[in-house]
């Protein structure tokens, strides 16, 4: 008799970061000890501006079960509108992953300063317990790259 092993569910979480502003206070979570999930893999981009919607359907497509965009506060952008761009990219994206039935919560637009390494950690653990409160992204699973 075999006995399966359950395993946890684990999210994986891709994290688009702006060079500038989120990816600094990323850095500074890591440096202050601050705690946030492994299961966040960090993209560093230039802007927010820069990630293209192709960007984050791709991350859903190669298995990702969140995906979170962080950037400059609007007005503090390093490319002076970016982020503003990146806003209503944003939105747009959102009304057409609710059209293709994706979750809601499974991507998030957050604003936060290089010296806001607090909120970006408390950021993250919040976004991965809501995806872990979701679980596996099973809605395009079918348009996934599966090794056979």
């Amino acid at each position: 008799m075999q006995v399966e092993k359950t395993q946890e569910f684990r999210p994986k979480i891709v994290a688009f970061c702006c060079n500038w502003c989120s990816y600094a206070g990323a850095d500074l979570a890591g440096s202050s000890r601050l705690a946030y999930p492994a299961d966040v893999k960090i993209i560093r981009v230039p802007c927010s501006c820069r990630v293209n919607p192709m960007f984050i359907l791709r991350a859903f497509q190669r298995g990702a079960d969140g995906v979170i965009l962080c950037g400059c506060h609007p007005g503090d952008c390093h490319y002076t509108t970016g982020n503003y761009y990146a806003r209503r990219r944003m939105t747009l994206l959102f009304s057409m992953l609710d059209y293709l039935g994706v979750e809601n919560g499974r991507t998030r637009v957050e604003w936060v300063s290089a010296a806001e390494g607090v909120k970006f950690s408390t950021t993250m653990n919040e976004f991965v317990a809501k995806i872990h409160s979701l679980g596996e992204n099973v809605r395009l699973g079918d348009l996934r790259c599966k090794n056979n």
